[in-house]
């Protein structure tokens, strides 16, 4: 059984650079990879293309990327919470090519799957189907969507094992499952990492054969995005 484990974010992270395209698991603050975007950081790594449901929020995961300006274009489903992707998309700076929710999970699921493209009715007639191949099945029209091309995907599960295997723990499944295998390398950052063989191979979500990389992350704050309680 090959061993997929490496000792730390930065032997994870090796081999990313300018100018490169990333996919990262996540939905607002559910589910990121915490220690892996603070290392991009760190790494002061720029001209990224960065494929995710969102940017988080101004001062905390993807955000943090584009505080330092180290984004050049994001392709999400949604702003979401960050002021600061507003703020760069709409004067310029930032090249934004938002995308359908179910459409970009589909992809990043494709190129999961090695399908290089498929049809969906989503978009048809609006901006996101400018410039694409178009067909009718059963009387409905549909547009055709390329699955992501990447070089790197950085997904974050619950637990892990040496081998690469991951379960995810509730919503933080999200975009991560479909993310993880899609890109030319994988890294998987998990909250416990275990050895091979420890998993119930009934729980897990998704095989080790989709992961290159797989480390444990450490002091993950996991916020919440929008903090709502019952009034008393």
């Amino acid at each position: 059984m090959i061993n997929r484990k490496v000792n730390n974010v930065q032997e994870a992270l090796l081999g990313i650079k300018d100018n490169i395209t990333i996919m990262l698991g996540g939905f607002g603050l559910c589910g990121i990879p915490e220690n892996s975007i603070a290392e991009l950081v760190k790494m002061n790594v720029s001209g990224l293309t960065c494929i995710s449901n969102n940017a988080g929020v101004d001062d905390f995961g993807l955000g943090l990327l584009l505080q330092k300006k180290q984004i050049k274009k994001m392709i999400s489903s949604y702003v979401g919470e960050n002021a600061e992707f507003e703020r760069q998309m709409l004067s310029g700076e930032l090249d934004v090519e938002l995308t359908p929710q179910g459409t970009l999970a589909e992809k990043c699921r494709a190129a999961q799957a090695g399908i290089p493209a498929f049809f969906t009715p989503a978009g048809y007639g609006t901006e996101v189907a400018e410039g694409k191949e178009t067909r009718e099945f059963n009387g409905k029209m549909h547009v055709m969507e390329l699955a992501y091309q990447a070089d790197f995907s950085i997904v974050k599960a619950w637990k892990g094992d040496e081998a690469g295997n991951l379960i995810f723990k509730g919503t933080a499944r999200n975009f991560n499952a479909v993310m993880a295998g899609a890109a030319k390398i994988t890294i998987a950052e998990v909250e416990e990492l275990v050895p091979a063989g420890t998993l119930d191979p009934n729980q897990i979500h998704i095989p080790g054969i989709m992961v290159n990389r797989i480390f444990q992350g450490k002091k993950f704050e996991k916020r919440i995005e929008q903090r709502t309680v019952r009034q008393k």
